[in-house]
C-alpha cells in the first residue's frame, strides 16, 4: 500500500469508527454508505499549491453532482494547530474570492483542533479531531436539507 492508499484507508477507518461511530456527524453515516465522499491527498507543504488543490475540491464538486463531500487530506503539512489555522483563513478567503460563498462550506479538521477558549482536554475538540490535517468540502444546500 502506497502512501496515499493509506492516508485515505487510515482516514476512512477514522470516519467509520469516529465521525460515524460516536455520531458526531449525522450525514457522515449515509454518504460513505452512498460512497460519495471523495479523498484527495495533497503531500505539498507549500500554501500555494495547497489551496489550489483546495479550489480544485471545488471545482471538482461543480463537476461531479454524484460527488456530495470531499476531504483534501494533508499528509506532510500543518503538523501545528496554529499554522493550519492561519490555512483555513486562506481557504475560507478563497471561497469568497471565487465566489463558492454560499454554495460550499468548509469543515476543518486536525489531530490537535482545539476549539477556541477550550481546555486541550476538554471532550468537545475531538468531534474536530482527525488523523491528519484535513479541509473538508461540504455542499451547503445538502447541509440545509
Amino acid at each position: 500500500m502506497n502512501s496515499v492508499e493509506r492516508a485515505v484507508t487510515e482516514t476512512k477507518t477514522w470516519i467509520t469508527n469516529v465521525v460515524v461511530g460516536c455520531n458526531f456527524c449525522p450525514f457522515a453515516a449515509r454518504e460513505l454508505k452512498l460512497d460519495t465522499i471523495h479523498y484527495q491527498v495533497e503531500a505539498s507543504s507549500k500554501p500555494e499549491i495547497i489551496l489550489q488543490a483546495f479550489i480544485n475540491e471545488c471545482k471538482r464538486l461543480d463537476e461531479n453532482e454524484n460527488i456530495e463531500t470531499s476531504l483534501l487530506i494533508l499528509t506532510e503539512s500543518y503538523k501545528d494547530f496554529e499554522d493550519y489555522l492561519d490555512l483555513v483563513d486562506l481557504a475560507e478567503q478563497l471561497i469568497e474570492e471565487e465566489d463558492y460563498e454560499g454554495i460550499y462550506q468548509l469543515a476543518s479538521f486536525h489531530p490537535d483542533y482545539r476549539f477556541a477558549g477550550a481546555a486541550p482536554d476538554d471532550p468537545a475538540n475531538f468531534t474536530n479531531r482527525s488523523v491528519y490535517p484535513m479541509l473538508h468540502l461540504l455542499r451547503e444546500e445538502s447541509i440545509e436539507r
